[in-house]
């Protein structure tokens, strides 16, 4: 298999054989293995999207218990829906997922289709995806690649080419390709995606001493598998900084905390979030803000120190506010939530956690003052 660099693809047909034989032997025990019921398997797989499998695991048990079906998942409306996804991140993920699960609904009758071109034209399901519903849910011998499975295919074969070029990547998939075994495809695409979440790792801290496949891997041979595989650099994060405004009040003996909505379009599109301004601006300028905005007296401020979030490509960095007021109206777009409904109600994004896990303690405090 010649590559788009001109450098030669090896192919060995024992890979396939052995690490189906590995994972059959010492698959971990996860809850969308042990059904594979095409839902189950697709939300499984859309959570793991840039998701940690130990961060996934009670969200996938929660989600399922409350929207187990398409039908439910289609029905359910989107605060709801939110809340559930709550610290996953990615929320585009979630509102794709209840997107697709109405196509599902109206066009097939409320089961996923057992065709790898129908599952790709649903929304928020791309190849990967596609390919591992088809195959571990119906059997189509269809590869399944993601990150991990580039990762393990590069050094395998020792490639130098650049996994991110779309180009590389398409050569990639069609090397997968032949690799999966007609009899068990959905096998086959755990298992190699197995390796790489637990063996094949990233940067320099392959463990090839536990790999089933590290005397028919290029790479080990060589010596070279911590350098593998090559990507282009990511361009640097855009800096943002942000003046978070935990704003409290209480109102017939219950305390409450603004909250605002996102604009529909753009980073947490939609979410509900702490209030913020961009900007450090000054102690005294946030309590002149606050005064106009909210229309209530401001009784004091706390500083709640500095913090940090990364997104993809920005990285926000904060300082922490709280603001004790009197009464107050309720600004255009904001809500005056009850604490109890910080769990039950709003989904806020996990960029704002070092905030909110300090309200409840900032209302504690207050009512011993």
């Amino acid at each position: 298999m010649t590559g788009v660099s001109g450098e030669q693809l090896t192919f060995c047909p024992e890979w396939a054989e052995r690490l189906v034989a590995w994972y059959e032997r010492q698959g971990r025990d996860l809850p969308w293995r042990r059904d594979t019921d095409p839902y189950r398997v697709w939300v499984s797989e859309i959570m793991l999207q840039q998701t940690r499998i130990e961060a996934a695991l009670e969200h996938y048990r929660r989600f399922m218990q409350a929207l187990p079906t398409v039908a439910d998942l289609a029905a359910v409306e989107e605060d709801a829906l939110l809340k559930l996804w709550e610290g996953l991140g990615y929320y585009s993920r979630a509102r794709n997922l209840k997107k697709a699960a109405c196509v599902v609904m109206e066009q097939y009758d409320g089961q996923l289709p057992a065709s790898y071109d129908a599952l790709l034209a649903l929304p928020g399901i791309g190849e990967y995806t596609a390919g591992a519903i088809a195959s571990i849910s119906f059997g189509i011998p269809v590869p399944a690649v993601d990150g991990n499975v580039l990762r393990v295919l590069a050094r395998l074969t020792a490639s130098r080419q650049d996994v991110l070029r779309p180009a590389v990547k398409k050569e990639f998939t069609r090397l997968a390709a032949r690799m999966v075994p007609p009899q068990k495809p959905g096998v086959f695409n755990q298992a190699i995606m197995e390796l790489g979440e637990t063996v094949c790792l990233p940067h320099a801290a392959p463990e090839c001493g536990r790999c089933p496949l590290a005397d028919l891997c290029e790479a080990c041979r060589l010596g070279c598998a911590g350098e593998l595989p090559v990507r282009s650099p990511k361009k640097e994060r855009r800096v943002e900084h942000r003046y978070v405004l935990v704003v409290l009040r209480q109102e017939k003996g219950t305390w409450q905390v603004l909250l605002a909505k996102r604009p529909a379009q753009g980073l947490l599109a939609g979410l509900w979030e702490l209030p913020s301004l961009e900007g450090s601006p000054s102690g005294e300028n946030v309590r002149r803000y606050a005064a106009s905005w909210l229309g209530g007296r401001i009784k004091r401020l706390q500083p709640l120190g500095p913090a940090r979030h990364l997104f993809s490509h920005i990285e926000w960095k904060m300082q922490g506010v709280c603001l004790w007021v009197d009464g107050g109206r309720v600004p255009s777009g904001c809500v005056w939530a009850e604490l109890c409904e910080l769990e039950t109600v709003y989904a806020l994004p996990s960029a704002f956690s070092a905030y909110t896990r300090q309200i409840g303690e900032l209302a504690k405090q207050e009512d011993g003052r």
